[in-house]
């Protein structure tokens, strides 16, 4: 039998008419009906499944017929009949969420249990209690996405600042316009601890046995790590100094991150920074707001600041690449400046390489402005002072948005 293009068509669709084993007849008659090699010529032509086309056969040849057990499959995911559902609770979760405090692995820890985050669906994005999976569902889905909760005094902070709560509700609004508004990208800013350069323990393991230095007093030299993180692109770029982190490395990091990566985004006008009230970095440090208010107009960007509140800035997503690269360190010793800085190199995030740079400028501590000029600063900034928050309208430190006449 030769197999034209109008008898494929006949087959194929006579075959699609037919369910169970009704359909597995007619192949395998088909198939008998083809001769030698039938079963390896309908594969190929036909695209039919040979264990099927076999299994066929066996009921012809015996007469007897399998009973199908479809319901021993089990039901379909609950995101197969909810399409957004992974990603409404993501979109939930994620603005809720800290890294491992102590940076050794990649899980991320809410303070959002399952039945929050089931009531949280109802009132945001209008599910039905009877769509919804259950509780139980819902606390699988979010160990599938990679968040836990964890019985420890870091997931729920040591102290809680009165405006906690109102900061974190508009944050999450802020971080939401960045998604939602494709003239805004969302920055996440942050330092990690220094590391000192020598023949030191990390405490991690090595196949080979090394032997270090019973302390680590003297290094050769320390090494801070900056990190500027894309939440929405997953992409990260890390800047190491053997300097301090000022005000003046801040923005010259920003600065240089948006000269290389500027042509990437022609269509922003606004960067969301997401940042911790760092001594360095806040609201209220004359020369960061100084230095950052000269970025805004010489690149003509919009800069909006929204700061995380204290000891909450775990929450800030930088924190989570830490974990990588404490990982990628892990067992190494860091006794040259390269070491360091080619397993920096090496490490992945989001299956992708960070960009890596060594900053050689020395920068000086304790620059600051005088009243006066800081005075002048605040006539060209805007602070939150009208937020809907009932009980805390004046989020004023917190966010704070500098405008370059951009619209």
């Amino acid at each position: 039998m030769e197999l034209t293009d109008s008898v494929k068509k006949l087959f194929l669709d006579t075959a699609s008419q037919l369910k169970g084993a009704a359909r597995r007849r007619f192949q395998a008659q088909i198939v008998m009906e083809l001769g030698y090699g039938g079963q390896l010529l309908a594969q190929k032509e036909l695209r039919w499944d040979r264990n099927t086309i076999r299994k066929g056969i066996k009921e012809l040849s015996s007469g007897i017929t399998c009973v199908d057990n479809y319901s021993a499959k089990g039901r379909y995911k609950a995101e197969e009949h909810l399409p957004s559902l992974l990603e409404d609770i993501k979109k939930l979760v994620d603005s809720q969420s800290q890294t491992d405090p102590s940076f050794k692995s990649q899980r991320l820890y809410t303070r959002l249990t399952a039945s929050q985050v089931r009531k949280l669906l109802i009132e945001k994005f209008a599910y039905s209690d009877e769509q919804l999976p259950c509780e139980e569902t819902i606390r699988v889905k979010l160990n599938y996405l990679g968040y836990r909760l964890k019985r420890v005094a870091k997931v729920l902070p040591q102290k809680k600042f009165p405006e906690t709560d109102a900061i974190f509700e508009q944050l999450a609004i802020l971080n939401q316009s960045a998604l939602d508004d494709k003239s805004i990208l969302r920055l996440s800013l942050d330092a990690k601890a220094r590391v000192n350069i020598g023949g030191f323990d990390r405490g991690g393991r090595n196949r080979v046995p090394i032997k270090t230095k019973d302390h680590d007093f003297d290094p050769k030299t320390t090494l801070t790590s900056y990190g500027i993180f894309l939440p929405n692109l997953d992409e990260l770029f890390l800047y190491f100094t053997e300097s301090k982190v000022t005000s003046d490395f801040i923005v010259d990091v920003l600065a240089d991150f948006w000269k290389s990566e500027s042509w990437r985004f022609p269509d922003i006008k606004t960067l969301l920074i997401n940042q911790d009230n760092g001594g360095e970095n806040h609201s209220r440090r004359t020369q960061f707001m100084k230095r950052i208010i000269e970025f805004a107009h010489q690149h003509k960007l919009n800069i909006r600041l929204a700061y995380y509140p204290p000891y909450h800035s775990k929450y800030n997503p930088i924190e989570r690449t830490w974990g990588i690269l404490e990982k990628s360190w892990n067992g190494s010793i860091l006794d040259e400046l390269e070491t360091a800085l080619n397993f920096a190199q090496s490490m992945t995030w989001k299956g992708k390489h960070p960009v890596v740079k060594l900053v050689t400028q020395a920068y000086e501590s304790g620059v600051k402005l005088t009243k006066k000029a800081m005075d002048e600063i605040e006539l060209q900034i805007e602070r939150l002072t009208n937020s809907t928050h009932e009980k805390f309208p004046n989020l004023g430190k917190w966010f704070i948005d500098i405008y370059a006449g951009i619209t």
